[in-house]
């Protein structure tokens, strides 16, 4: 049985949760919504979510403010910046502040399906790539220990 994806929505536009929380919902995310960047860290801090949309403007902080201290709290979780103001500037702070993805509003759907799909997706890969080194130490140290040699 395969897991079902945790995305966490932080926009302070109640129609624009509504209407990306009922796309998401109905590919089959388990979605979480939140109003303000306070909240966002609150809702992550409780639970892990696959990935997060967050918005560039928020009540309470800017959403590259919020991008890093998500960073710093939830390091693992995909991160898409979306923004009704684009402009270079913002679009590469976020980036070097360690979003994954940068997305212009207003959001079409298939668009933001496919950004999602690609970013879960590059999760998974890293996390079966460090699966992977842990047991190979894991067999390394074990072949070690059962021929004998020193401790390190």
């Amino acid at each position: 049985m395969v897991e079902k994806k945790r995305i966490l929505i932080v926009d302070d536009d109640l129609e624009i949760l509504r209407s990306l929380k009922n796309i998401l919902e109905f590919k089959g995310y388990i979605v979480e919504t939140a109003e303000s960047g306070r909240e966002a860290i609150e809702k992550s801090k409780a639970r892990f979510f696959n990935l997060a949309l967050l918005d560039i403007k928020l009540p309470d902080m800017e959403g590259t403010d919020l991008l890093v201290k998500m960073h710093r709290t939830t390091p693992k979780v995909m991160k898409i910046m979306l923004t009704g103001y684009p402009t270079v500037e913002n679009a590469v702070k976020a980036v070097n502040l360690g979003a994954d993805a940068y997305i212009i509003k207003p959001v079409k759907p298939d668009i933001l399906l496919k950004v999602i799909e690609e970013k879960l997706k590059e999760q998974s890969e890293i996390e079966s790539m460090s699966e992977e080194k842990v047991r190979e130490w894991m067999e390394t140290r074990l072949k070690k220990l059962e021929s004998g040699e020193s401790r390190e």
